[in-house]
């Protein structure tokens, strides 16, 4: 089980983080450990890798990830962290060796900077907060 969060900027970017032990860029998240909930694991892990703690909003995504590449399948939380400036990014900050930097990129970009899965994930994500609602998906693709 994994949670991330969604921060966006006024113009529609999304926020990514460039992390220091893999290739593809990824929202703020991570694996939710023993006894924690994915909103207590995304809040942790905005602390770990931003230096921040803020408020979760509401919950935008949930994700089944069916087995790939060796690994089990799993579920996948992304919140609603609200938006974001310029500024605020640039306050971050990157304590643990984790992370190497973070920028807002549009949706097209993510899908270069991430992997597909991760692309899709986050067009639902910006969909759930247009319409309100929490969108189901699988690998990353919106289902409901």
């Amino acid at each position: 089980m994994a949670a991330g969060v969604l921060f966006r900027s006024s113009d529609g970017r999304v926020l990514l983080v460039e992390p220091s032990y893999k290739p593809n860029w990824e929202i703020p998240g991570g694996a939710v450990e023993a006894d924690e909930s994915p909103w207590a694991a995304a809040a942790r892990e905005l602390l770990e890798e931003l230096g921040t703690e803020r408020p979760l909003g509401r919950l935008l995504v949930v994700d089944h990830v069916h087995p790939y590449d060796g690994r089990p399948d799993a579920m996948v939380f992304v919140f609603d962290g609200g938006v974001v400036t310029d500024a605020d990014v640039a306050a971050f900050t990157f304590s643990d060796g984790e992370i190497l930097s973070a920028g807002l990129y549009t949706l097209a970009q993510t899908r270069t900077l991430g992997k597909p899965m991760l692309a899709a994930r986050l067009e639902a994500a910006v969909e759930a907060v247009e319409e309100g609602i929490v969108a189901l998906c699988e690998h990353g693709k919106r289902v409901a």
